[in-house]
C-alpha cells in the first residue's frame, strides 16, 4: 500500500511516517515544514526506497493535484495541523486557514483523484483529530469522551479542528469518498517539539529555569504515548469502518501538577541537580484563557472493533520520554531559537515570557 501522510514532518506524523515504513507501507510525505517540523525526524527512513519527501502546503491545490497524480497514493492520512492552543489564541488567522481551509483543500483534490481512479473501494482518507473537539468534561471520573459526545470546543485550535471534522464527515455523506476518523488525547514522546507541556518542563529543567504550571495544576489531561498512538492510527486505516470514527486514549489521567511532579522525580533519578530537586523550580503562573478542565477519553470503540489497547504506561512512557531528550541533545538544541519558543503565549499579553503548554 502506498500512503500519503500529510504533516510527516512532525511530532506525530512522523512517527506514523517511521512505523509505516518499518511495516513495508510506501510512504510520501507531504509537509509544508512549517516552524514545528523537522525533516530530521523522519532521517531514519528518509533514504530507504519506500520514502519520497514532498515539501507542499495543504492549502495549494495544484500542488496537491500534482503529488496525487505522480504518486498514485492508496490512502491518505491527514495530520497537516496547526496545532498549539497558545498559538491559536494569539493568532487564530493561521488555524482556521491551515485546518479549516487546507482540510477542504486536501478533501477536494483526494476526491476528484479518487473519482478520477474509478472510486476504487479500497481508497481511504483517514483524518486525524483531536479530543479537545469535544471541549470539557465534569470532573467525575466516571464520564469519558466517547465517539458520541457531542462537538463544543472552547479555543480557536479546537474550532478549527471541530470544523475540519465536519467537512470530512460530509465529504463522506455527501460523495461517498471513503474516510475514517480517529480523535486522540494528549501525545507525549520522542520528538515532541519543545513548545508543549513535557518538553518544555524537560527542557527547562535541565536549564534552570522555572517550570510554568497554569492555575493551580489541577486541570486533567489523558496521556497517550505517541508510538501507541500510532499503532492505533494503522488499524484505524486498516480496519476501520468507513464513516466512523474512533477515540484514542492512553488511559494515563492525571493532574498537570501530578504530571510535572512525576517527571521531576524522574529527573532527579536519571539526571540529579545540585541546587536541590526539579520539583523547587514548580512555579504557578495565571491561567490560560477558555482552559478546559478535564479531558478523558473512552477507548472501547477501538478496542473492540480493532484490538487496539494501549502498551505503555505513564510511568514508562516518561521515562522513556525524559531518557530520549537526554540523549538527543543535537535534535532539540536548535529549535529552541525557532519563533515562539520558550515565550509564554496564548495570555493575551498578560505575561512576559513564561512558556506554559497545554
Amino acid at each position: 500500500m502506498k500512503l500519503l501522510i500529510t504533516g510527516g514532518a512532525g511530532f506525530i506524523g512522523s512517527a506514523v511516517v517511521r512505523l509505516a515504513v518499518a511495516r513495508g507501507y510506501e510512504v510520501v510525505n507531504l509537509d509544508a515544514l512549517t516552524y514545528a517540523a523537522c525533516l530530521e525526524n523522519v532521517a531514519s527512513v528518509a533514504h530507504t526506497p519506500q520514502y519520497a519527501f514532498e515539501q507542499a502546503d495543504i492549502r495549494d491545490r495544484a500542488a496537491l493535484d500534482r503529488i496525487f497524480a505522480a504518486h498514485h497514493p492508496d490512502a491518505v492520512m491527514h495530520l497537516a495541523a496547526e496545532s498549539h492552543v497558545d498559538r491559536s489564541i494569539d493568532g487564530p488567522d493561521a488555524f482556521i486557514d491551515t485546518n479549516i481551509t487546507g482540510t477542504f483543500t486536501l478533501l477536494e483534490a483526494a476526491r476528484q483523484y479518487w473519482e478520477r481512479a474509478g472510486r476504487p473501494e479500497t481508497f481511504r482518507f483517514h483524518h486525524v483529530s483531536t479530543d479537545e473537539v469535544f471541549g470539557a468534561l465534569p470532573a467525575d471520573p466516571a464520564t469519558r469522551f466517547t465517539e458520541d459526545t457531542p462537538y463544543a470546543p472552547r479555543s480557536p485550535y479546537a474550532a478549527s479542528k471541530a470544523s475540519a471534522d465536519h467537512l470530512v464527515r460530509a465529504w463522506h455523506t455527501t460523495y461517498d469518498l471513503p474516510v475514517v476518523l480517529s480523535n486522540c488525547s494528549n501525545n507525549y514522546g520522542p520528538y515532541h517539539f519543545p513548545e508543549k507541556l513535557i518538553p518544555v518542563m524537560i527542557l527547562n529543567a535541565l536549564a534552570g529555569k522555572p517550570l510554568p504550571i497554569y492555575g493551580d495544576g489541577g486541570h486533567i489531561r489523558d496521556w497517550l504515548f505517541v508510538e501507541d498512538h500510532v499503532e492505533a492510527l494503522l488499524q484505524v486505516l486498516e480496519k476501520g469502518a468507513l464513516g466512523r470514527s474512533y477515540n484514542i486514549g492512553g488511559a494515563s489521567e492525571c493532574t498537570n501538577l501530578s504530571l510535572v511532579t512525576t517527571l521531576c522525580a524522574t529527573l532527579d533519578r536519571l539526571k540529579p541537580r545540585d541546587q536541590g530537586p526539579y520539583r523547587d523550580l514548580i512555579a504557578f503562573v495565571p491561567d490560560r484563557p477558555g482552559h478546559d478542565a478535564r479531558y478523558a477519553i473512552d477507548a472501547s470503540r477501538i478496542r473492540d472493533e480493532l484490538g487496539w489497547r494501549p502498551s505503555v504506561d505513564l510511568e514508562e512512557g516518561l521515562e522513556r520520554t525524559v531518557r530520549w531528550y537526554l540523549d538527543n541533545e543535537d535534535w532539540w538544541r536548535p529549535l529552541l531559537a525557532r519563533p515562539g519558543v520558550g515565550q509564554r503565549l496564548g495570555s493575551l499579553g498578560s505575561l512576559g515570557s513564561l512558556g506554559a503548554p497545554k
